[in-house]
This record gives C-alpha cells, sequence and structure tokens, in this order.
C-alpha cells in the first residue's frame, strides 16, 4: 500500500531517537516527551500555490511529537503532517 500525501502534508517515518549522551549518560523515554523528534520524509504532498514544499524523500527532519495525525500501516508507525509542523531539516 503506497500512501500519498495531498496539499502541503508531509508523510514521515519516525526514527530511533539517539538515547544515550555523550558522556554515557542514559536519558529515559519519560524524560522530556513534548521535544522534537527526527523524522525521515517518505512521501510529499503536491504543494499549494502560495505554500510550496520545501523538503524531499529520504530528508531527515525535525518536527513536535504530538505535531499532527499518526498512521499505522503493515505494522509500521507513520505521521502526516502539514509543511508547517517540520522545524528544520537534519543535516550530516
Amino acid at each position: 500500500m503506497k500512501i500519498r500525501p495531498l496539499s502541503d502534508r508531509v508523510l514521515l517515518k519516525p526514527l530511533e531517537n539517539e538515547t544515550q549522551t555523550l558522556s554515557w549518560i542514559y536519558i529515559p523515554d519519560s524524560v522530556n516527551k513534548e521535544r522534537p523528534y527526527i523524522y525521515e520524509v517518505v512521501e510529499v504532498g503536491p504543494w499549494k500555490e502560495d505554500k510550496p514544499i520545501t523538503v524531499k524523500v529520504w530528508d531527515k527532519v525535525l518536527s513536535g511529537q504530538y505535531s499532527w495525525d499518526n498512521v499505522k500501516i503493515n505494522d509500521t508507525e507513520y505521521k502526516i503532517v502539514w509543511m508547517d509542523y517540520i522545524l528544520a531539516v537534519v543535516e550530516d
């Protein structure tokens, strides 16, 4: 099954978050649940005339954890967000 977002929406797949800091201190999942998470862009919608999509498939992006709709397809969790809910593109 393939999902194609409409308008200025983006389909995101969560990436595993780092739970260990550089000083080898582990941070439990219960701490700071509101922080942004890193996602991989799976699919992008076409665009709206006044809002072009500025991310592309395979980009890694930051988005809030509770920013839009979660969907589950074939045991994989995805998130569909408006382009406005993407905070930044993560560059390696």
